[in-house]
């Protein structure tokens, strides 16, 4: 199978965003995602960015190369470790997992944090999510749970 990664291209917004709902699906949460294309659209390639993102593809039967999954990042800021890169979504679809795109999609991703110079990488993983946990482990990831998830819905 030839697996291609690369930076997202507006183009690929649709496609990313049947995948953000393959993701709220698989994560319980299928009403949650409200966000708009344009919005969508506009906060990744308009006039001031905010998230950034790399895509893989994989050529399909007919050659056409297609988005198989995505890894979705901004920068973030601590006052105790400076610019890190948050990764808000990683996802492979669900007829692709068990083929590496995952480990290549987030190894690209560390790639991304370490030529920014960025003093680390977060995210985030639900903790029912066994087989995320398990894969984020192979990288000593340090999982805390001493957090809890805030948010206030405007």
């Amino acid at each position: 199978m030839n697996i291609k990664i690369r930076g997202a291209v507006k183009e690929d917004c649709a496609r990313l965003m049947e995948l953000v709902h393959e993701l709220a699906v698989f994560e319980k949460a299928p009403d949650e995602v409200t966000v708009s294309m344009e919005h969508f659209e506009e906060s990744g390639f308009g006039a001031n960015p905010v998230w950034w993102a790399f895509v893989a593809c994989v050529n399909n039967e007919k050659g056409e190369e297609v988005i198989q999954g995505f890894a979705l990042y901004y920068i973030r800021y601590s006052t105790w470790k400076g610019q890190r890169l948050y990764l808000e979504d990683l996802l492979v679809s669900e007829a692709m997992r068990g083929q590496g795109l995952g480990k290549l999609l987030f190894e690209r991703v560390l790639q991304e944090a370490k030529e920014k110079k960025y003093s680390g990488m977060v995210w985030q993983v639900l903790d029912w999510n066994e087989p995320a946990i398990k894969f984020y482990k192979k990288y000593d990831a340090v999982i805390d749970d001493g957090w809890m998830n805030c948010a206030i819905n405007l």
